[in-house]
């Protein structure tokens, strides 16, 4: 994070608050223009050209609203023959999204190799988990109309070289996994698209294949075993021991009854989860 700012791609560099002050680097690097992300954004030096965006390191902080606009400032930038330095504070997360974002539509690469083609040259990129899923959705749900619009915009854009050197950042990134990171995979997120979604998150999911039984069947199944006695299918208490026991058994199945009825927070359950990951990726142990 202190090392300097790190070519991604011909005119872009992702870098953190200290390397977008230092004037030295932005020479070096022939810095013409600066994408500046995070909580107190503005503009540093009066000769380059900036885009400010104000956002939060954090899971809940929306940055794919920004995508459109930082893809079209990078990208006109460097068609212009320009350089662009995209950083926040520590050049982890925030920047690294913006960055695998653009990477993700203007090569074929999906955001788990956008991701780590940054990482093969920027080793400590790491978005938080909140900002991989966000990635993710853009792949899934936006990437296609983005990529359109970009080339309706930029027919003159020539993205083979930029494919090809995503591919040798990411030969140096597979280096690092086999002799360098503390873990055996790429840490990043690890579950798909959408895997909270069910259609009955009230109940369980009935699998045909394997003849499962659904929440209905077992409740019904429960019934039978419950209700035995004369044909209306009441038991009928023969005396006052009975009586308690019976209005307790009662009681004990609303209580049941009702806590099947309770909606699961899946929003917050999906935090919970999320900021499980992050800790355990934090001590290595993911």
């Amino acid at each position: 994070m202190g090392n300097g700012m790190n070519k991604v791609l011909p005119g872009l560099f992702v870098g953190n608050f200290r390397d977008a002050k230092d004037r030295q680097q932005l020479a070096d690097n022939n810095i013409t223009h600066i994408l500046a992300i995070h909580d107190q954004a503005k503009k540093l030096h009066e000769d380059k050209e900036y885009l400010c965006i104000v956002a939060s390191d954090n899971s809940q902080q929306e940055l794919i609203q920004f995508f459109p606009e930082c893809i079209e400032f990078i990208h006109n930038a460097r068609l212009n023959n320009g350089g662009v330095l995209v950083h926040c504070l520590a050049g982890v997360s925030r920047s690294v999204t913006i960055t695998a974002a653009y990477i993700m539509t203007v090569t074929p690469l999906g955001w788990r190799e956008a991701v780590n083609s940054i990482r093969g040259v920027r080793n400590c990129a790491n978005p938080n988990f909140g900002f991989q899923k966000q990635l993710m959705k853009y792949q899934n749900e936006n990437l296609q109309e983005a990529k359109e619009k970009l080339r309706q915009k930029f027919p003159e854009s020539d993205q083979d070289i930029d494919y090809k050197e995503c591919q040798l950042n990411l030969n140096a990134f597979q280096k690092f996994v086999l002799n360098g990171s503390p873990t055996k995979d790429d840490g990043l997120y690890p579950l798909p698209f959408n895997a909270y979604k069910t259609n009955n998150i009230n109940g369980f999911n009935h699998d045909k294949s394997t003849g499962s039984k659904t929440k209905t069947e077992q409740s019904k199944q429960e019934a039978k075993m419950e209700t035995k006695g004369d044909n209306s299918g009441t038991n009928v208490p023969t005396n006052i021991s009975d009586t308690t026991s019976a209005l307790s058994h009662n009681n004990n199945l609303q209580s049941n009854q009702t806590n099947r009825n309770k909606t699961v927070d899946f929003d917050s359950l999906t935090d919970d989860i999320d900021e499980a990951y992050a800790c355990l990726h934090a001590k290595k142990v993911l």
